[in-house]
């Protein structure tokens, strides 16, 4: 791909997202199309083969979070004019609106870029600006070792139990990413055939070109920056050097996750390339609801049923916790239905080691269909109440009668 389709081809709409999808949208874009035309699905399918190489080119670039950046910058210069007026012309006629003289040596008139009469390099300018050389020509033209390339950031989601976001957990994830191919291990070229020096970029692993006054320097479209090419590609990748690697990894979870959190686990991404570091993978964790307790902060809550009699006369009861033993809650005579009581450290891990706490609710149950005895004992402690009403005091307060 020239520098001018690099500037100016939409690898948004390659992959059916937005401008601001972000890279779980892209990444799900980029599997589903992969997919789709796999040339090993439609051997036989010259289009679905360029569609393929196509999709696999847009994610290359915006499926990797330093590249989509560099790619962002690179439009928005190119739609606001880029190098506008450029560098004046030298005996090479120069650039429209751009850099006079070419680029390689600069010209001799002496009204080109300063320096250019001493023989300035304006490959070195833009070899500076674009991490290669840019020389015109093959005499010009610097071999450079691939840089190290930090691997994609990759994510997930996954749901565990309630009681595993309390306690902390280790769980294995199954991944999809992209990878390295597994046949030719990202070199593109067919297993057993040698590679020669790229044509296009002379070993360079990178190309120069100018449009509408914006130079550039950018990855061989030939040999991708590989340096190297393989007259016979790879029948897996296709000369891409990409696939898609399946792998299990081991993720630790801390005690006290919330649902809905993000957890970045450095390291587990993307491999890198050349050497470079791979990226992190970030999880979503879910968390399913428990059939007795909930989350309130760094507390749990239950709600536990107690008798009428206990509530009058107090008691003393047993109250669950999560994952431990039962403890023993003293309720006081008289106590209400819906007061709430502390058990103190039986609640969610802290990352300070500490612990929040239990809260318990008591609710007073009510016999739906009670017993003639039942029946017998509440008639009973009515005649002892002495006609009391307890909403006397809310009818008195509300200045109305009851």
């Amino acid at each position: 791909m020239s520098s001018a389709d690099w500037a100016t081809k939409d690898f948004y709409a390659v992959l059916g997202v937005p401008k601001d999808a972000d890279a779980s949208a892209i990444k799900k874009a980029y599997r589903k199309l992969a997919r789709e035309n796999h040339p090993d699905s439609h051997p036989d399918d010259a289009k679905r083969l360029d569609r393929f190489k196509e999709v696999a080119e847009a994610y290359d670039v915006v499926g990797d979070k330093a590249k989509r950046k560099e790619y962002d910058d690179l439009r928005e210069q190119v739609a606001s004019g880029g190098f506008g007026g450029g560098f004046g012309g030298g005996a090479g006629g120069g650039f429209p609106g751009g850099f006079g003289g070419g680029y390689g040596r600069g010209g001799t008139s002496g009204q080109g870029f300063p320096g250019a009469d001493q023989g300035f390099d304006i490959s070195d300018l833009f070899g500076g600006m674009f991490g290669g050389g840019a020389a015109g020509g093959g005499a010009g033209r610097r071999t450079r070792a691939a840089q190290p390339r930090r691997g994609a950031d990759l994510e997930t989601e996954t749901t565990i139990a309630f009681a595993d976001s309390v306690e902390g957990t280790t769980l294995k994830l199954r991944l999809s990413s992209d990878a390295p191919c597994t046949t030719c291990r990202g070199t593109g070229g067919k297993p057993g055939t040698k590679p020669h020096v790229c044509p296009t970029c002379e070993g360079a692993g990178s190309v120069a070109s100018v449009s509408g006054g914006f130079m550039m320097n950018e990855p061989c479209p030939q040999c991708h920056g590989r340096q190297l090419v393989y007259d016979e590609p790879c029948p897996t990748c296709h000369g891409t050097g990409r696939g898609v690697s399946d792998r299990t990894v081991s993720a630790r979870i801390p005690a006290g996750v919330k649902d809905g959190q993000k957890i970045r686990l450095k390291g587990k991404g993307t491999a890198g390339e050349n050497g470079g570091p791979a990226g992190d993978l970030m999880v979503t964790v879910h968390v399913r609801s428990h059939a007795v307790f909930a989350r309130k902060g760094d507390n749990l809550t239950v709600e536990v049923p107690i008798t009428f009699d206990e509530a009058v006369l107090g008691a003393e009861v047993k109250v669950p916790t999560l994952g431990g033993a039962p403890v023993t809650l003293k309720v006081a005579p008289g106590t209400p239905s819906g007061r709430t009581m502390r058990v103190r450290g039986r609640g969610v891990h802290r990352k300070d080691n500490t612990r929040g706490d239990l809260l318990v609710t008591v609710e007073v149950q009510v016999p739906g269909a009670p017993t003639t005895a039942q029946r017998e004992a509440a008639e009973a402690f009515r005649a002892a109440s002495d006609g009391a009403d307890p909403r006397a005091a809310l009818f008195a307060s509300a200045g109305t009668g009851a």
